[in-house]
């Protein structure tokens, strides 16, 4: 049964899924910051590492397959012992892959950097549950505002990782090696801020109780198919252009700083819509929302072909930013509305180990399309973003899909 989105009237569950809400729109704020450094960096940085320029966002994709390889093990580690246990684990994760690729800043060593970027991963994954923990003590009508709100928390990391990537990129002799000891900085913060959270330990499954339905039937459940679907499209898309924007701002002649500011305004993009995003779904419904996230993201690609001005750049990553917000948390509220408790920890993680893997290929294929698909920069950012076309037509055909199905059937 399809769940109803309603303008929220406040319970006393809300209560407590409005605590847990701030203090993951603040961990969201904070810890968040180190992704947007990472990807504004580390394509820089292995260029500069790499002994062959087309594998200069291999550290990105490297840290993407961290992140997928840990969903499924950090997913069921969260049922077992708690979302509380699995953050801290992420911010440990965080913290090792911050000083490895320190390290290999220091040494010059592209795989020390490369390990790092894999450890890094494992605070993406954690970071990708905070969406699912905002969701877990919110009641029905709250779940999307929650959700959103969460999402909303990235927009002072979208401000505070450019900045500390300014800061910091040139602070010591090795370029962006300050970089990486202020990540480190930042995990710490959230050993104390995920005290705060209080969301009850899942109650250990006894003999006889409902253990849901197995991954298999999960999958093939049309609403959650599509909800997978979409948030693996738009998550990968977003992360094919945006791998690839720091080296084609600075490929076209434009500065450091520049592709800073490009990554900044993307990011808050990605985050502003949030405190709204809820509340449209609750008015036009979940797949009106993933369906107009796709056309934005279309819309991305078409400014991005049109030119390699900076208001190009500009324009087309918040374009990129804002479809990608519609699009992930549509299928987002879609996905935790269309299962049972029960079913989360095997759910869950079974959709962000695809929508990274997907994330995965598309960081793979950023850096070979950009610098090594023509034979000017100019041409490999055409041929990235031309690349998001049968994606979108994928997911777009997939939502048609759902919509004509009867309601029943879903």
């Amino acid at each position: 049964m399809r769940p109803a989105y309603r303008w929220h009237i406040m319970t006393d569950q809300d209560s407590l899924a409005r605590r847990n809400v701030y203090v993951l729109v603040a961990s969201q704020a904070i810890l968040g910051a180190q992704l947007p450094m990472i990807f504004t960096i580390a394509g820089l940085a292995g260029q500069s590492l790499a002994p062959n320029k087309c594998w200069a966002t291999l550290p990105i994709s490297l840290l993407v397959i961290g992140s997928m390889l840990t969903a499924t093990p950090l997913s069921a580690f969260m049922a077992k012992y708690g979302r509380r246990a699995g953050f801290i684990l992420g911010t440990v994760g965080g913290t090792i892959g911050a000083a490895t690729g320190a390290l290999g800043l220091y040494y010059g060593s592209f795989a020390l950097f490369l390990l790092g970027a894999l450890f890094s991963g494992i605070y993406m994954s954690a970071q990708g549950f905070y969406r699912f923990a905002a969701a877990d003590t919110a009641s029905e009508a709250f779940r999307p505002k929650a959700i959103s709100w969460v999402m909303a928390g990235g927009l002072l990391s979208a401000v505070v990782g450019p900045e500390l990537v300014k800061l910091t990129n040139d602070l010591m002799v090795v370029p962006f090696l300050a970089t990486y000891l202020t990540v480190i900085l930042l995990n710490f913060c959230g050993i104390f801020l995920f005290g705060l959270l209080n969301i009850p330990k899942p109650k250990a499954a006894v003999a006889g109780s409902p253990q849901g339905r197995s991954r298999r039937e999960l999958i093939r459940t049309p609403q959650i198919a599509v909800a997978v679907i979409v948030a693996t499209v738009s998550y990968a898309l977003m992360n094919l252009v945006m791998t690839s924007s720091p080296l084609a701002v600075v490929g076209c002649g434009f500065e450091k700083d520049d592709a800073a500011n490009v990554v900044m305004g993307h990011v808050l993009a990605m985050y502003a819509p949030s405190f709204v995003t809820g509340h449209i779904i609750a008015r036009f419904g979940v797949e009106k929302v993933m369906a107009t996230g796709l056309v934005i993201l279309a819309a991305a690609g078409g400014v991005a072909i049109a030119g390699v001005e900076l208001t190009n750049f500009f324009a087309a990553l918040i374009l990129l930013g804002i479809g990608w917000n519609f699009g992930f948390i549509g299928a987002t509220t879609l996905l935790t509305g269309s299962i049972q408790p029960s079913e989360r920890g095997r759910m869950q993680g079974l959709n962000d180990l695809i929508v990274f893997g997907g994330v995965t290929m598309a960081s793979f294929s950023s850096g070979g399309l950009m610098n090594c698909s023509g034979g000017s920069v100019q041409s490999g950012w055409q041929a990235v973003n031309m690349a998001m076309l049968p994606f979108l037509v994928l997911a777009g055909g997939a939502l048609i899909w759902l919509a004509m199905r009867p309601k029943e059937m879903r």
